[in-house]
Formats: C-alpha cells, sequence, structure tokens
C-alpha cells in the first residue's frame, strides 16, 4: 500500500511539473511598501517610442500583480505610476517572478526570485558605487582651467573605474550567457579589430581593418533578437546608422548593399525583420545626402513590392508608393520629366525647350518664409554666373495666384522663366519631382537629365565649377588611348 503511495505521490509530481512547465504567458507579482490604493501601469519601450501594456491595482498592503496569459515580448520594461516612470526591470525568458521593494529606494530594497533581474539589479547598485568613485574624476577633466598634463593622474584613475565596470560586465557575459542582462552588456561590447597584415611585398594592408570591421560589426550584437528594439535608449536604430553611415562611402551602390545586409541578418526574426526595414524607410525617406533617395526606391522595390513586407504594412504601402514613384522620376541620374505651364503672361512655357548647357528647376511658394531667404540668393548667382556656366532658371511657383506670382517676381527680381504651377498642361509638378518643402532645386544638364538636386543657393558656383572639372577630366581620361591587350 506504501509503494503504491509512493507511486502516486510521484505521478502527482511529475504532472505537477509538467503543468507549471508547460505554463504560458506572464505573472508578475509586486510588492511596494508605501504604495496603496493606487493604478499602476505597465509600461515598455520600442525603439524610441514607449507603450504602456498592462494595468494593475495596488492593494492597502503595496500589492499588485500583472497577469496574463499571453506571454509577453522580452526587453526593458518598466512601472508608471502618477504618469511618472518609477524604476525599469527586465522580462526576459523566465516571466513568472516577484519584486519586493519599498518606496524611499527602490533600487537597493529590491529583492526578486528571477536570477535574471538580480543580476539586472545588482549591476545598477554597481554601477551607482561607480559612478560616485568618477564624479570627482570627471570634474577634473572637465576643468578647461587645467592642462593635460594636470589631468593626467584624475584620467589615469577613470580609466580604471571604466576598466572596472568593463571586467564586471565581461564576468556577467561569460558565467551567465543566457540571460538578457548578458545580452545587454554583450550587445554594447564593441569588436576588438586586429593590426593590419603585411602584404606580399611587406607594405601595410591599409584597407584590412576597415573590411574586417564590416564584416565583424554585428558580432556582439543579435540583429535577430528583438530584445535589442525594446531597451532605454534605441540602440538598435542607432547601431544600424552607425554601420551604414560610417563604415561606406555615401553613394546609394554602397549603402544599398549594407542595408540589404544587415536586413538579411535580421530576417531571422520577424519583429526584426519588420524593425530593420521601418528604420531604413525612415532613414532613406528624405536622406540629407543627395542621391541616397535612392534607397529609399530600393527598400520599396525589394520588400514591399514583392509582398514581403505585407505581414505588417499593407496600409502603409499605398503611401510609400506615391513617395517611391516620386523619387523614381526625379532620382540623380534619371531624365527629368517634361513640365509645361503658364508664365506671368499666360503662355505655355516648356522646361524642355531650353537649351543651355544647364537648367536649375526652382520650385517656390511665394509665401515661403525659406523661400525669400533663398530667392535673393539665387537671383544673384543667376545674374554673376548665367553665362559663365550657361544656365537657364526654370521656376514653379506652387500658388494658384497668378498676381501673387507676379508681385513676387518683381520684388524678387526674377529675370528668369518663371510659371504657375496650378496651371500645368502636364500634370502636378509634385507628382514628377519630389517636392515635399519650398524651395526645392534640381539641376539638370543639356539632356535634361539631373545631376544634382537640393543644392543650397549659396553653394551652387562651387557645384558647377566642380562639375566643370568634374567633366573635363572625364573628357580628358576617355580621350586617352587604351593600351591593346595581349593575345
Amino acid at each position: 500500500m506504501k509503494r503504491i503511495m509512493r507511486y502516486l505521490a510521484f505521478v502527482c509530481f511529475l504532472l505537477t511539473s509538467a503543468y507549471c512547465s508547460a505554463q504560458t504567458g506572464y505573472n508578475f507579482k509586486f510588492k511596494v511598501t508605501g504604495w496603496k490604493d493606487t493604478t499602476v501601469y505597465l509600461g515598455h519601450y520600442y525603439g524610441e517610442s514607449t507603450y504602456i501594456k498592462d494595468t494593475a491595482r495596488v492593494s492597502a498592503a503595496g500589492e499588485f500583480v500583472f497577469d496574463n496569459k499571453k506571454t509577453l515580448d522580452q526587453g526593458v520594461y518598466f512601472l508608471v505610476l502618477n504618469k511618472n516612470k518609477i524604476f525599469e526591470f527586465l522580462v526576459g525568458s523566465n516571466q513568472r517572478f516577484t519584486l519586493d521593494t519599498k518606496e524611499e529606494d527602490y533600487i537597493k530594497n529590491m529583492k526578486t526570485s528571477d536570477p535574471d533581474n538580480k543580476l539586472f539589479f545588482e549591476n545598477m547598485l554597481f554601477n551607482m558605487e561607480r559612478h560616485k568613485e568618477a564624479e570627482p574624476l570627471l570634474k577634473v577633466l572637465q576643468d578647461s582651467t587645467l592642462t593635460e598634463d594636470q589631468k593626467k593622474d584624475a584620467r589615469a584613475n577613470f580609466n580604471k573605474i571604466n576598466d572596472k565596470v568593463m571586467a564586471y560586465q565581461a564576468e556577467i557575459i561569460a558565467k551567465h550567457p543566457k540571460t538578457l542582462t548578458a545580452t545587454i552588456f554583450k550587445s554594447n561590447t564593441a569588436v576588438k579589430i586586429p593590426d593590419a597584415p603585411k602584404k606580399a611585398d611587406g607594405s601595410i594592408d591599409s584597407t584590412f581593418q576597415l573590411r574586417w570591421y564590416r564584416e565583424h560589426f554585428f558580432d556582439n550584437f543579435d540583429l535577430s533578437n528583438d530584445a535589442l528594439i525594446r531597451m532605454p535608449r534605441p540602440v538598435y536604430r542607432e547601431k544600424l546608422k552607425e554601420y551604414t553611415t560610417k563604415l561606406f562611402v555615401p553613394q546609394a551602390d554602397s549603402v544599398i548593399k549594407a542595408v540589404d545586409k544587415v536586413i538579411a541578418l535580421a530576417k531571422t526574426n520577424k519583429e526584426t525583420y519588420k524593425y530593420s526595414v521601418f528604420v531604413f524607410i525612415q532613414e532613406y525617406q528624405q536622406p540629407e545626402i543627395m542621391g541616397l533617395d535612392a534607397v529609399f526606391v530600393h527598400l520599396y522595390d525589394k520588400y514591399f513590392v514583392t509582398g514581403e513586407m505585407d505581414y505588417w504594412a499593407t496600409s502603409l504601402k499605398k503611401t510609400l508608393k506615391e513617395h517611391a514613384e516620386r523619387l523614381r522620376k526625379s532620382m540623380i541620374g534619371k531624365v527629368g520629366p517634361n513640365l509645361i505651364m503658364q508664365d506671368a503672361n499666360f503662355k505655355p512655357r516648356s522646361m524642355y525647350d531650353i537649351k543651355n548647357k544647364y537648367t536649375i528647376l526652382y520650385i517656390f511658394d511665394p509665401d515661403c518664409g525659406h523661400c525669400k531667404v533663398e530667392t535673393p540668393k539665387l537671383a544673384d548667382f543667376y545674374k554673376q554666373n548665367k553665362a559663365k556656366f550657361d544656365i537657364e532658371v526654370y521656376a514653379v511657383s506652387t500658388d494658384t495666384s497668378m498676381a501673387k506670382m507676379r508681385e513676387y517676381m518683381k520684388k524678387m527680381d526674377m529675370k528668369w522663366i518663371t510659371v504657375n504651377g496650378p496651371r500645368t498642361y502636364v500634370g502636378p509638378h509634385s507628382d514628377l519631382y519630389d517636392s515635399p518643402t519650398t524651395p526645392t532645386l534640381y539641376i539638370l544638364d543639356d539632356k535634361k537629365k539631373i545631376i544634382a538636386k537640393k543644392v543650397p543657393a549659396e553653394s551652387l558656383a562651387e557645384f558647377f565649377t566642380n562639375y566643370e572639372k568634374f567633366l573635363k577630366a572625364r573628357a580628358a581620361n576617355q580621350a586617352k588611348p587604351k593600351t591593346p591587350s595581349k593575345t
């Protein structure tokens, strides 16, 4: 009988264990001494944004529970009380734990049943102590009245403190590699670039370190781990931007290759796949560097036209398509579409009728404050350089009022071709040339191929001087006799 009872007890134990291990969802039991009879919110980060995920009622004893059958996405979460963020904690693979603390000092008084959060809060305390040590040293290092020699000891001691922090994090990574705390530490650890080897002729391979760094840039940062999207600082976005802007020449072909490589690394996780594409779409929608709008068109074609992003962006596709098609028509290297609009005398003027070596397409609004600053600069450039560079300006007013356009032309001394954009024979100029803001400027050559865009008026002389040099160098290079190949 005793054997049967022991057997039944053992079976019950197995069933209970199986039930516990099969539990899904999250259950966070909190006790905050000092809180009572109030409502608290569970929030989380996502990129640069924060979101509220759940709500709980605090009892008279300061106890409350967040509980749901659905598992939470991993990352850094926080409590919100009276619209204020109180403290952060981790949500990792273990989502059933307790947190017990006191209002007077949440971090120092924190006790938790979760090993990952234990590491997380211990690190906070460790960093607080290191910060206290570093404070007087930072004051010395930031003192502009001291010489570098006078700061020498402070810098050495500050570096020792930094070494302590790095050693502490390295130990966590080594001892607890599967924790979210270790993942966060590792993601912030820079890769060590090896010395460049010597080539066969004894010289140093000057490109080795850049090539190596590009290849190993994400060794410590798992692009397929979506927990890294839910961090207090947008480290995921920052990492993508650093890779594409600092390690590659800002030319469309180079950037497109870099972007595609990053997205391929993120693709194994739907959330990181979505987020990486979204980051780059935002980054290159209106790029600061001329010509990189081609990256946006590439992203749209490869990830949205193909249906790759349909699992989250079906409603967004129409807007992206409209923008991509505008950019596609007016990208550098493309032949710009013709514009035919009425001038101040109600006569149609075609941009393609301009026979000058260069055409400046200038899109402006008579009421635009920035236009009132840029237009006089363009007028001065035009007077001084029209003949020198063989330039004509085709200016498009975006306002429907012909009277307002005439008044603006007179006030700004506009001696070039000016037309009224809404009085068009070929469709809206904004559908043919991307011009979300005014003024917008394009430069076209004698074949009406777009060679530049959004060049500030004060930089036009420099641009044309450099472009003329480029044309002469290209012509001279093409004129050189080619060395016959050996047969």
